[in-house]
């Protein structure tokens, strides 16, 4: 004897909260667990002397949300460093074309997700930034880094190297990485 339960929803039985759905498609959803991974990593360098925010090429991801409901989950690590003391790498995260994770508007300040200030006897730095985005669609969204130099100095900044980039054992170049997680709801 075969028996089939057939089923869209399962509560949690100590309240009301959803502990598991099933869509019309069989797509099994579990609030808080991880739906999709998508990764990206940049070993090569790169170098800008613009004050405004360019595109880290390589350090882009897309993901399209199975559920418009879901969080993303946004972690980047990246190393960087500048030519001359008092340079600024200034980075933001981005959504499509949109910042995130960025602080206030307050007068002509500039807004960004972090800054790597160089200062005498310091060429390199590294940074992590960890960010829950809400983007509210099930369409394609690209999460992505941009980086400037922020002191209006025309220095430059790079990532994934030092100040001095000799052919010389004692300087080395580096990997960064974005990863975004989609969480069910």
């Amino acid at each position: 004897m075969t028996s089939i339960l057939k089923v869209s929803e399962i509560q949690d039985p100590t309240n009301s909260n959803t502990a598991l759905t099933i869509d019309a498609n069989g797509n099994v959803n579990i609030p808080g667990h991880v739906v999709q991974v998508v990764s990206a990593t940049k070993t090569d360098t790169l170098s800008t002397s613009s004050d405004s925010f360019v595109d880290v090429t390589g350090l882009s991801v897309n993901i399209t949300p199975s559920s418009a409901t879901s969080k993303i989950f946004v972690t980047v690590s990246a190393i960087g460093a500048g030519t001359i003391n008092q340079c600024r790498l200034q980075g933001r995260l981005v959504r499509d074309s949109t910042p995130i994770f960025v602080g206030d508007v307050a007068g002509s300040r500039g807004q960004a997700s972090f800054e790597m200030y160089k200062t005498e006897g310091s060429s390199l730095d590294s940074v992590s930034v960890n960010f829950f985005d809400a983007p509210a669609t099930t369409s394609s969204v690209t999460y992505k880094l941009q980086v400037r130099e922020g002191n209006g100095t025309a220095s430059s900044v790079f990532i994934n190297r030092s100040q001095t980039d000799s052919d010389d054992p004692a300087y080395n170049r580096y990997a960064s990485t974005i990863t975004v997680m989609e969480i069910a709801q």
